[in-house]
């Protein structure tokens, strides 16, 4: 007898990042629970990630006529049972949004519900913060599933986007989830409209590569006195496939956010840290918007300066690996909205906590994991290739655990001769530092190969009067 056939996923927008999060969410699915994963974006990925026979590509553009999509989708998407919608067009202009969007996922809904009528059991559709208005003004706070909707004057797509969502559903046998995150930290191995995480770390590596201290772009209350959250993609993923997995959990709205808050402040002191950077206190005549009058305000504008960072950027990447491309996928615009405003926006999950949703994770980690998945596709330089990181005025950091241990094989390689005339040789000075290494570093391999390879990637060589390069004294502002 055969075994049961376990759920075939449908995920729209797989070159974003929460769809891009869910299906690498499901292929850690077994089998049995996840017989088919049909991923789809209006243009074929340029990388594959996904070495799973599970996973069916099928390029769609959802703003194209309702019958081209059902032809397109009718030999593939036949036997969907759950369906994630992650799809969204991006532009700065708020009331532009919902002139794409709306058709955008009417035309999704009304295909898939046809394709797939005798088998589709859930849709699960990812809107966000927008949809209590937390985008244009103070608000009440934490936003919760209970809120009403705000008088939006019919900007708002999600509001039109869930009546069509709730009206056929009414008509048809499967239920629906929505889930609501806000400020998305997470990969994407494409250009994304609102990717904070690769933004800023292109931000700080460049403030590293100038010699600049790195300047918050948003003003002067929202770094040091709002309370902020985030949602991490992998957990809205993990948040997507439990709420349709679950039967008590349909036909329910849940927010996402991490589980925890924080102060930009000492967050953005921690990821300056993550990059070899000593982020100062900023004297109050630094702070050219204070945030005081709860309108957007931002110190200086992120779109204006990446305008002639882009040589920067191409030495960064130059030195120390990544692409090229990558500044140009930069999300300037949704940055100095995302750390301009002047009013709280966090959250509340305790919703999705009564139902039995209970996943947690720390904003600070999510940032450097997702900074890892970047270094990973090749898009970021490896953070392990600046071991003696560029320190600005005095500095708190705490020395690289691997400048000492480089420092002192490279000592011991002068010491036994092991570079003569700019040449080495790979004797004696190897084998010193082999042993310097177990001695500076019980984490480090005493493998020659090993010591040697550490020694050659660490960028310290000495120059003439034993110090190193670019120790230069800090600046003001980006």
């Amino acid at each position: 007898m055969a075994p049961p056939r376990g759920k075939v996923a449908f995920i729209t927008g797989a070159n974003g990042i929460t769809g891009n999060a869910i299906v690498e969410h499901l292929i850690r699915k077994p089998e049995s629970e996840w017989s088919k994963i049909i991923i789809t974006s209006r243009r074929t990925p340029t990388h594959s990630f996904w070495q799973d026979h599970r996973v069916r590509f099928i390029a769609l553009d959802f703003l194209k006529p309702v019958e081209e999509l059902i032809e397109k989708m009718a030999p593939l998407c036949h036997d969907v049972t759950h369906a994630f919608f992650a799809s969204y067009v991006h532009t700065a202009d708020f009331t532009k949004l919902r002139d794409a969007n709306v058709p955008l996922f009417h035309n999704f809904l009304v295909a898939t519900d046809i394709v797939a009528a005798s088998t589709l059991q859930r849709v699960c559709v990812a809107t966000g913060g927008k949809y209590y208005g937390a985008h244009l003004g103070p608000t009440e706070v934490p936003l919760h599933e209970g809120m009403g909707r705000y008088e939006d004057h019919g900007e708002n797509f999600y509001y039109p986007q869930e009546d069509f969502l709730f009206s056929l559903a009414a008509k048809r046998s499967w239920d629906w989830n929505v889930i609501r995150p806000d400020a998305i930290i997470g990969f994407t191995p494409s250009g994304n409209g609102m990717s904070m995480a690769l933004t800023l770390a292109i931000y700080m590596l460049c403030c590293r590569e100038m010699g600049q201290a790195p300047m918050f772009p948003g003003n002067k209350f929202f770094y040091n006195k709002c309370i902020d959250d985030c949602s991490y993609a992998p957990s809205i993923a993990d948040m997507s496939v439990w709420a349709v997995t679950n039967e008590h959990a349909k036909n329910e709205a849940f927010n996402h956010m991490n589980g925890d808050v924080f102060v930009w402040k000492h967050l953005w002191t921690k990821l300056g840290r993550h990059f070899g950077i000593a982020v100062p206190e900023f004297d109050d005549s630094e702070w050219t918007a204070k945030g005081e009058d709860q309108v957007m305000a931002n110190n200086f504008s992120m779109i204006e300066w990446a305008k002639d960072k882009k040589p920067v950027w191409e030495r960064v990447v130059a030195k120390h690996g990544g692409t090229v491309e990558a500044f140009d996928w930069g999300t300037w615009d949704f940055f100095d909205w995302a750390v301009g405003k002047a009013w709280c926006t966090i959250s509340s999950v305790s919703k999705a906590r009564k139902f039995g949703w209970t996943r947690f994770d720390d904003t600070y980690d999510t940032y450097i994991e997702t900074f890892h998945a970047f270094e990973n596709a090749g898009v970021l330089p490896h953070s392990d290739v600046w071991l003696a990181p560029k320190i600005y005025g005095q500095s708190s950091l705490s020395p690289h655990p691997g400048q000492a241990v480089a420092q002192a094989a490279i000592r011991k390689l002068k010491q036994n001769g092991a570079t003569q005339n700019g040449t080495e040789n790979h004797g004696h000075g190897t084998e010193a530092a082999k042993w310097a290494l177990k001695d500076n570093d019980t984490r480090a391999t005493t493998t020659t190969a090993g010591a040697h390879q550490l020694v050659v990637n660490t960028g310290l060589s000495e120059g003439a009067d034993g110090g190193h390069e670019n120790m230069s004294p800090p600046l003001k502002g980006p």
